[in-house]
């Protein structure tokens, strides 16, 4: 009867160890524990050793804090019906580690794999929605738009379900092969636009500045064509007074000498025919020397310096 007793206390005995040791589990780090008692939330876990009612506690669900991520392909439509292919990063976390929290994330969902539908569904509809109110010439240029509109739009949904965006990366804007093709003509038409434009502008202003130089050319080469006339004008004049001075004091002295005022004309005539000589360069001129010709030649020259006497 004792052995009976004691085999049957044994046995008590290990049973209470095995179930005090069942209620002992670990919680592993960036994870925390959510802890049911008859289905209903009781309390929290924290990373490390914990200790539960061994057969009336359960560990309901081991929630990560840790960052997560997911790939997204899709696409939208724009305003002027173009279809955009979209491939995305989104990067998502806990939104703290509160009490609240955590149960938004452990209860809201019967699971993980509709969290995530939910989630990538409400970031493409939010995305979407943004594309069809801009053309497709647009969209190129606004990932960091379509990031700040998908953030406002849904950040406070996610919070409902504990969660916070933390990033969404635009990884690749496509559109489809046709609109891809009639994009680039566009951009190099207007290349080439822009290259005749800058041609037009560059051969303008060489031509400007060559007009503008042959004009500078042409008015110096006038001023100093005019400087010069006015030079030789004055040179002329010059010369002419001095002759005219020369003239009048040989004419003077020859009056004073009481000599026959043709005597200066004939040395004028022989001074002319001695600078034809020396100036003249191999020119051939002819000039008739005898006696009639000069005498005729020096009456003129004497009727005109006579009539200019009168």
């Amino acid at each position: 009867m004792f052995s009976f007793l004691t085999t049957y206390g044994i046995l008590f005995l290990v049973l209470v160890i095995a179930i005090i040791f069942s209620g002992i589990f670990t919680v592993q780090q960036g994870t925390i524990g959510v802890i049911t008692m008859f289905g209903k939330y009781r309390r929290l876990a924290s990373p490390g050793l914990n200790f539960k009612i061994p057969v009336f506690e359960k560990i309901f669900k081991r929630v990560s804090i840790q960052n997560r991520s997911v790939e997204l392909q899709f696409q939208a439509i724009t305003l002027d019906q173009a279809n955009v292919n979209f491939k995305a990063m989104l990067l998502y976390a806990v939104v703290s580690q509160d009490e609240e929290s955590i149960k938004n994330v452990a209860f809201k969902f019967i699971d993980d794999r509709s969290l995530m539908q939910a989630l990538v569904r409400t970031i493409e509809g939010s995305i979407r929605a943004f594309v069809a109110t801009k053309k497709q010439s647009e969209i190129l240029g606004l990932r960091n738009e379509i990031n700040l509109h998908v953030k406002d739009q849904i950040d406070t949904q996610l919070e409902t379900w504990g969660y916070h965006l933390i990033d969404l990366q635009i990884n690749d804007i496509s559109f489809d092969d046709e609109i891809m093709k009639s994009m680039a003509k566009v951009v190099s038409s207007n290349n080439l636009k822009a290259a005749a434009e800058n041609e037009g502008q560059a051969l303008l202003i060489t031509k400007t500045k060559a007009a503008e130089a042959e004009g500078n050319a042409i008015k110096i080469s006038a001023e100093a064509e005019k400087l010069a006339a006015q030079l030789r004008g004055q040179g002329v004049a010059l010369f002419r007074e001095e002759v005219a001075k020369g003239i009048a004091s040989a004419a003077k002295e020859m009056e004073d000498a009481k000599l026959d005022a043709s005597f200066i004309l004939f040395s004028m005539w022989t001074e002319s025919i001695k600078h034809f000589a020396e100036a003249g360069k191999g020119n051939t001129i002819f000039l008739d020397g005898s006696i009639d010709k000069m005498q005729r030649t020096m009456h003129e020259l004497m009727s005109v310096t006579g009539s200019e006497k009168r």
